[in-house]
């Protein structure tokens, strides 16, 4: 199938699918004769792996770090923890899914303890009377 029908297929646009090709996430795809590009079953179920992998906050990097690694996975569904692939577990560190997961984890974790932290701050901000908020920020 061209390239709209294989992003409609897998929920996303041709110029993703482009883009994802430029960084390394899917191999460029046979081209017909008029060098159109040509997706197949295969290509759309690792699309909708990547668009998967992406809406779980992996980044395009670090998804590009594993790609060599997502032909492993069956589907267009991530595996069990354990599996090899980005999704976790299986390869370590050189191997490259379960670092990346477990840093991209690290991340949002050091993220979201930063907003509770500003959060809590203009929690507290509001609850005070005005005269002891304003006593606070000039000091």
């Amino acid at each position: 199938m061209r390239i709209g029908d294989a992003a409609a297929a897998a929920g996303t646009t041709p110029r993703a699918l482009r883009l994802y090709e430029q960084r390394g996430l899917l191999l460029p795809p046979p081209r017909t004769s008029s060098g159109q590009r040509e997706y197949g079953p295969r290509d759309i179920a690792r699309i909708r792996l990547v668009r998967q992998l992406l809406a779980l906050g992996l980044t395009i990097e670090d998804v590009a770090r594993c790609a060599d690694r997502l032909d492993l996975l069956e589907g267009d569904t991530l595996p069990p923890y354990g599996s090899p692939g980005c999704s976790g577990g299986g390869g370590g560190e050189s191997g490259g899914g379960s670092g990346i997961v477990q840093r991209r984890i690290a991340v949002l974790d050091a993220e979201i303890a930063r907003l509770t932290d500003l959060r809590d701050r203009l929690a507290s901000a509001v609850a005070e009377p005005p005269s002891r908020a304003q006593s606070r920020s000039q000091t």
